[in-house]
């Protein structure tokens, strides 16, 4: 594994998971606890683009790294819904249906990287558009109290809603890129 910037900045972002989710089981105030947690994911979320600029500015860019940073960020969203379905703050769902489509479409393009067509499933505009749906609207609601006269509650689950649909968009889209490598292989 190369130690370099951008794979610590990915390893940033795993280590930060138990911190959104334990907090919560903290004793601190709820406004403690949602403060910290939505810090530690917007870290997160900034490292998640930072770590990839800088794998390609610095040259740095390793197979590893490209491994590793899908499977933080899955891991750093799935933890994040869970922990926001279990505080009443996500439809569970909607926490299924981007949890799900995360799980299938890594596995797709796990598969479609085997047989040597990724770049078939490589990420899309809509991919990116559901990225920033999820990463604007899990800290809303891990923040949950209003700042000034923003509800983030009532803004975060409609853009949970949007993630929601962007997610099943281009679960559809990738599938479609896929299906004839699919039918080829599975007659």
């Amino acid at each position: 594994m190369p130690l370099n910037i951008p794979n610590m900045l990915t390893w940033t972002r795993i280590v930060l998971i138990p911190v959104v989710v334990g907090v919560y089981y903290m004793p601190l105030t709820i406004a403690e606890q949602n403060f910290i947690a939505t810090m530690a994911f917007l870290i997160a979320a900034i490292t998640d683009w930072f770590d990839g600029w800088l794998a390609r500015k610095l040259n740095q860019m390793s197979a590893f790294g490209a491994f590793l940073d899908p499977v933080a960020d899955k891991l750093m969203v799935a933890a994040a819904l869970i922990m926001l379905v279990h505080l009443d703050r996500a439809n569970e769902i909607l926490a299924f249906v981007i949890i799900g489509r995360e799980i299938a479409i890594t596995a797709l393009r796990e598969w479609m990287a085997r047989i040597g067509a990724s770049t078939s499933v490589a990420v899309s505009y809509i991919g990116k558009l559901k990225t920033t749906a999820q990463m604007t609207s899990i800290p809303m609601l891990l923040w949950y109290d209003p700042i000034g006269p923003v509800n983030m509650l009532f803004w975060g689950s409609v853009l949970l809603w949007v993630a929601a649909g962007l997610t099943l968009w281009s679960m559809v889209y990738y599938l479609r890129r896929a299906w004839p490598e699919i039918t080829a292989r599975n007659p």
